[in-house]
């Protein structure tokens, strides 16, 4: 976790839990209209997704499919 995102968890805990229920739906909304359709990555999914490309330990879509039985 970034030191950024401890510090917002930090001060999330410090509001009563209805400031910080709507503190959590703020949020969801600036991070849906940064990416409203959940396509983008995050830094760590990035860095993940990277790591599994160099040692190919990636599942493909068709893989995924066989397994699933679809």
């Amino acid at each position: 976790m970034s030191e950024i995102s401890t510090k917002v968890i930090e001060l999330l805990e410090m509001l009563p839990e209805n400031e910080q229920q709507f503190a959590f739906e703020f949020i969801k909304r600036l991070v849906l209209a940064w990416d409203p359709d959940y396509t983008k990555l995050t830094k760590s999914e990035l860095e993940s997704l990277e790591e599994a490309l160099m040692d190919n330990s990636y599942v493909t879509h068709e893989e995924l499919k066989k397994q699933l039985g679809i």
